[in-house]
């Protein structure tokens, strides 16, 4: 039996059409409480030929602490920099995380930079929610004749310093690099043989050896890299990609990620993508032990026909909130997008006997190494 459950909540974030900035859609949006108190989410926002800027917006809640809507603010990031333009107004800053990383004491937002290369993972920091500095692309040191310069997504932040494979306390980075081609289909050695397969794409953790006293433009570079999560299940057999950053609960390190699966479509004549969400949970003091991960979805689509030429039969969790904020450090808010074209919200209560629960079904759900 699953003990998660994410019940969708009634609000929806929707597009507005009236606004060139939106008119092709609002969607996967991150999610952070600023200095104030306040809950902002930082939503893909989507104008005409796919031209994508991450938005700022406040969450509205009624008396009871339940969401009701959403007030926008601005801009955060639109496409300026070299890697994030294609040439001929085409451009993206796409699909933002944020995390705010206290021994730094700065807000880290990871976002997919758009430009002729494709898609890679970039930086940039605040600290207040509403100003952004550009840090630039994220460095991968290369790990025997397998280098990081490739298509790369879904990236998040640990909250705070972890153990890395030397043993000392590292940042640390989650990510979905997509290696292809025969020349990584060697097997990557680093020191312990893990189940991996370069041929689909994978979540991966990479560590930083910034110092607290470094500048914080070396939060880009990240030196060592272990492939953790690797699709398994038949509702993520295409891949897998990192959701939501991770939150440190009781068991530890909770993330809630999505999953792709194709069936044939009669209607359509072809193959239908299925984005759904789970749940994976990584130790506390080593992330790189899976305690728990979910063999069948905690959410997912209902088939429709997405609007505009949008994708359709998706959901794609990026932005959680704990509710500390009405004392249910217990309840968490996710927010995903849907059909590559609206915001939801859905409800996630952690079990309050989650332990006997994981233990039960642990066995049959993580990856072996």
């Amino acid at each position: 039996m699953n003990p998660f459950v994410l019940e969708p909540l009634p609000l929806l974030i929707e597009a507005d059409i009236n606004d060139p900035k939106e008119i092709e859609g609002i969607l996967n949006p991150a999610a952070a409480r600023g200095p104030d108190g306040e809950l902002y989410l930082f939503p893909r926002i989507v104008g005409k030929g796919s031209y994508s800027r991450i938005g700022i917006m406040r969450v509205l809640f009624d008396e009871t602490g339940e969401p009701t809507g959403v007030e926008r603010i601005g801009i955060a990031l639109e496409p300026e920099a070299p890697y994030e333009l294609r040439g001929e107004g085409a451009g993206g800053c796409e699909d933002p995380r944020v995390t705010y990383v206290e021994p730094i004491d700065l807000y880290v937002m990871t976002y997919t930079a758009f430009s002729l290369r494709g898609p890679r993972i970039a930086i940039a920091v605040s600290r207040d929610l509403l100003q952004w500095e550009r840090l630039g692309l994220a460095k991968f040191d290369p790990v025997g004749n397998i280098t990081f310069d490739v298509d790369n997504k879904d990236a998040v932040m640990f909250p705070r310093p972890v153990p890395g494979p030397s043993g000392e306390l590292e940042l640390a980075l989650l990510h979905r690099p997509y290696f292809s081609g025969e020349e990584h289909q060697e097997t990557l050695r680093l020191g312990e043989e893990r189940k991996l397969d370069l041929s689909r794409e994978s979540i991966w953790l990479s560590f930083s050896p910034v110092l607290l006293d470094d500048d914080p433009e070396e939060l880009i570079r990240f030196a060592t890299h272990i492939p953790l999560v690797t699709p398994q299940a038949p509702w993520e057999s295409l891949k897998i990609g990192t959701g939501t950053p991770p939150v440190l609960t009781p068991e530890g390190w909770l993330i809630v990620y999505h999953g792709v699966s194709s069936e044939f479509d009669p209607t359509l004549g072809k193959e239908r993508l299925t984005y759904s969400a789970g749940i994976t949970i990584l130790a506390e003091e080593n992330p790189l032990e899976i305690v728990y991960r979910t063999q069948h979805p905690i959410l997912a689509p209902v088939t429709t026909t997405g609007p505009r030429g949008t994708s359709a039969n998706v959901v794609f969790p990026t932005g959680i909130d704990r509710r500390d904020d009405i004392g249910r450090p217990d309840r968490f808010d996710v927010y995903y997008g849907i059909n590559d074209f609206r915001i939801g919200v859905a409800r996630l209560d952690f079990p309050v006997d989650a332990g006997i629960s994981l233990k039960e079904t642990v066995a049959s759900v993580t990856l072996s190494s």
